[in-house]
Order: C-alpha cells, then sequence, then structure tokens
C-alpha cells in the first residue's frame, strides 16, 4: 500500500520517539552507581598505611604552581587547574644532586580556583623541605605548611595492573581525599590521600590491609626507589635512581635549580650507574648499609642502598651486573648478590 513519504517519515520519527522514552525509562529505573563504587571496582589488591614513612606538606596560594615549577625537576604547570592528579618529581640541590624525591598532587578542581597542591615526601625530610621551599619564596604568594590532618596510603593491585587511560584522579567521599594512580611506574599501583587515623580500607571492600614492610619489599622487589634511604639528600643523582624512567622529569619545561649538570648528563647519554633491584644470598645487617658491592676479582662494581630481607636496592656500574657479585662482610661469610633489570623499565629499543 502507498503512503505519502511525509506519512512514512511521521510514522519513523514517532517509533524513534518512542524507543527514546522507553530507553529513559529504564535509565531512571537503574539506580546510580556512586564513584565511590566505581574506584572500589577499580582498587583491588593490599592496601599500605605509609605514614610512618611519608609525609606531606600543603602549598596554596596564587603562585604555587610558578614556585615549585623553578625548584622541580617535572612540570608544575600540568597541576594546574587540576589538569594532572599526581606528579612525581625530584628538588634538586645547586650541584645538582638530589635532595628529596616528591610526589605532588593537585587538590584544585578547576581553572578558577587558586592553586591548592600537596607535596608528599620522605617523613623525615619534611621539616628539611619546608626549610629548602621558604628559602626560595621570597615574595611569591604561596603558604609553605605541614599537613598532619592527612596521611598517604598505596594501593598495590593483585593480578590487574592500573590502567594508565583511567580517569587521572577520583574523588571519594571522606575520609578519602583524593585516589589517583601512582605517577611513577604501574608497579606502585594508586595512591590514596586521606583523612589521619581513618580506614580507608573500608571504602575499598575489595582490598585487604598490609603493613609498610610488606610495601617496602614490594618496592625493592620491582625496583622502585622513595625516601631518603634510596636516595641519600645531597648525594644521590636524579638520572643514576632512574627518575626518567619513573616520569618525574621534563627537559622541555624552564629552568629551575640543579637543571644544568642534569640536563648535560641527559643529552650526552652516558650513565654509568644506576639504582638497580638486588637479591641477596641472606639478609644484610642494618649496619651494612651503604656497604661496597664488590666482583669475584675484587674490583668494585657499586654501592648497596638500603632493602628488606634479601631484596634492595643497589647503585651498580651497568658494565657489571650480569657478573657475578658479593658484598663481604667483616668477620663473616660473603653475601652473593644478584642484580636484575627491571620489567617495567623501557626497553633499549624505546629509550
Amino acid at each position: 500500500m502507498w503512503a505519502c513519504p511525509s506519512i512514512r517519515s511521521g510514522r519513523a520519527a514517532l517509533v524513534t520517539a518512542a524507543r527514546m522514552l522507553t530507553f529513559a525509562a529504564a535509565a531512571l529505573r537503574r539506580p546510580l552507581a556512586p564513584p565511590l563504587l566505581r574506584c572500589s571496582r577499580r582498587l583491588s589488591g593490599v592496601c599500605y598505611p605509609l605514614a610512618e614513612r611519608r609525609g606531606l606538606l600543603r602549598l596554596r596560594g596564587p603562585d604555587a604552581v610558578t614556585f615549585l615549577q623553578g625548584l622541580t625537576t617535572n612540570d608544575a604547570e600540568r597541576l594546574r587547574g587540576g589538569a594532572c592528579g599526581a606528579l612525581h618529581a625530584h628538588l634538586l640541590n645547586v650541584q645538582g644532586r638530589s635532595l628529596a624525591d616528591v610526589i605532588l598532587y593537585s587538590l584544585s578542581t578547576g581553572q578558577s580556583e587558586p592553586p591548592d597542591i600537596l607535596l608528599e615526601c620522605d617523613v623525615s625530610s619534611v621539616a628539611p623541605i619546608q626549610k629548602h621551599l621558604t628559602v626560595y619564596k621570597i615574595r611569591r604568594k604561596v603558604d609553605i605548611a605541614p599537613c598532619p590532618e592527612l596521611s598517604v596510603w598505596a594501593v598495590i593491585p593483585g593480578q590487574e595492573t592500573p590502567d594508565p587511560s583511567a580517569e587521572a584522579i577520583i574523588k571519594l567521599p571522606d575520609p578519602a581525599v583524593l585516589c589517583t594512580p601512582d605517577p611513577r611506574a604501574a608497579v606502585m599501583g594508586w595512591r590514596l590521600v586521606a583523612g589521619t587515623g581513618g580506614n580507608p580500607g573500608a571504602l575499598m571492600p575489595e582490598t585487604r590491609m598490609g603493613n609498610v614492610e610488606d610495601y617496602c619489599k614490594h618496592r625493592y622487589e620491582t625496583g622502585v626507589p622513595e625516601g631518603a634511604k634510596d636516595i641519600p639528600p645531597g648525594v644521590a643523582l636524579p638520572l643514576e635512581s632512574n627518575l626518567v624512567y619513573m616520569n618525574g622529569i621534563s627537559f622541555s619545561k624552564g629552568c629551575y635549580i640543579g637543571q644544568e649538570l642534569t640536563a648535560r648528563t641527559h643529552h650526552t647519554g652516558v650513565i654509568r650507574k644506576r639504582l638497580l633491584p638486588v637479591r641477596l644470598s641472606s639478609p644484610l645487617p642494618a649496619e651494612a648499609e651503604g656497604a661496597e658491592i664488590c666482583t669475584q676479582s675484587g674490583k668494585s662494581a657499586g654501592k648497596y642502598r638500603a632493602g628488606v630481607e634479601d631484596y634492595g636496592l643497589a647503585l651498580l656500574r651497568l658494565a657489571h651486573i650480569n657478573e657475578p657479585l658479593h658484598i663481604k662482610i667483616p668477620g663473616e661469610a660473603s653475601i652473593s648478590v644478584k642484580a636484575s633489570v627491571p620489567e617495567w623499565w623501557p626497553k633499549p629499543s624505546e629509550n
């Protein structure tokens, strides 16, 4: 039966409208999934409290981002307006040696808000870093203060690793303040900032609680340095500490304190020593931290930095990492050392 084209198009429009109304009604009947539920499904694994190892400073004011841009190795402008949830960086001295490894978190949610930034660092470095920042503050409009009311937690996934394309930062209900992928490496999971004394594990039913020793063991096993023991202030060099591999440096940003040596080393392309994960034949006594690591012929191959049980980090000459290595302990048998290259490091073709 023939029908006018306008009638046929009108019937099609009515059918389409009816379907849209049906879908809309079904959507209204479905309960809305809260952001926390989405986060809980994403965050599964072990939740580690880091309050005894990591502290926080808070920088607030219109000049906070510009101020950090001149003092950190990474591009702090990425934090403006909350565009980037977290940023890894080092603070350097004028000789280009690391003063501290830090993670910067933006609490601002839009360009119209003044910068509000949390600076995570080794708990022993909170006061020295505050003093260091104050020296360079001069007339900058930025307030710098410790933030004891907040604490840092790490969530290390089990079988699943964080999706780098996932939402950069997740806002959670109290007591959590923010949750974001660890900017250093996917093997480090997520970083969670929550109210001190709270129990963020209750917000994430698919996680179980862990302890800081197991967290450190995970870091050493996977080769991720953190804190003053792994990166001694005024001694460690940022590129030997794998700052490039851990997304902690920008070579296209403007000048910052300690840039000259770092940029020159990078552009020459010659890095003879690196921090590497090592496995020991038996645990070292605490006083042996910093011990020299030697080859079988007795030649120095580097130094042991720190570790937990038989896992640790050592600054080794790359020319010797495939050789049998050992540490001599006075009055005891030597301890064998086996170095490895982390799987998350970029392959040679990617460098």
